[in-house]
């Protein structure tokens, strides 16, 4: 579900990511990125970079997720901690939480951080690096060591 008009700022970007995350909308989530970027997460093998990477570690964390049975992922971001522009180039920091479902029982990670890396090109924000930094809470990779 790609915006019919670019975000017009890095929050406005995170937004955008964020609706497709929670739709499941694998074109939507890369069409935020740049070409190449760089994804960083706790899922193994926790880096993902080059002109595929938002499509890879969409297919390794579906893969994961069905893996260990979690299903209806939904992020809430909170408001932004760090919101700054310098020239082509943005720094955002979101708190957020994380609600899924684990083998049909409800769970939520709270005290997680979103931290995008934005490049403007075209006069477009787009996610060059991304990272989720876990919170408190049982995360999808604590379902594998149960």
């Amino acid at each position: 579900m790609a915006a019919s008009k670019p975000p017009s700022s890095p929050a406005g970007r995170a937004s955008a990511f964020i609706e497709a995350f929670n739709a499941l909308d694998v074109e939507g989530m890369a069409d935020c990125f740049a070409v190449p970027s760089v994804i960083l997460d706790g899922l193994a093998p926790h880096v993902w970079s080059g002109p595929t990477a938002p499509r890879d570690w969409c297919r390794d964390a579906l893969a994961e997720a069905a893996h260990l049975g979690a299903s209806d992922f939904e992020i809430v971001l909170g408001e932004p901690t760090h919101n700054t522009i310098t020239g082509d180039a943005a720094y955002f920091v979101a708190p957020a939480a994380m609600r899924f479902k684990a083998h049909a029982q409800s769970i939520t990670q709270h005290g997680a951080t979103l931290t995008l890396g934005l490049s403007r090109v075209d006069n477009d924000w787009l996610i060059a690096a991304w990272t989720w930094t876990k919170g408190s809470g049982r995360g999808v990779g604590d379902l594998a060591s149960k």
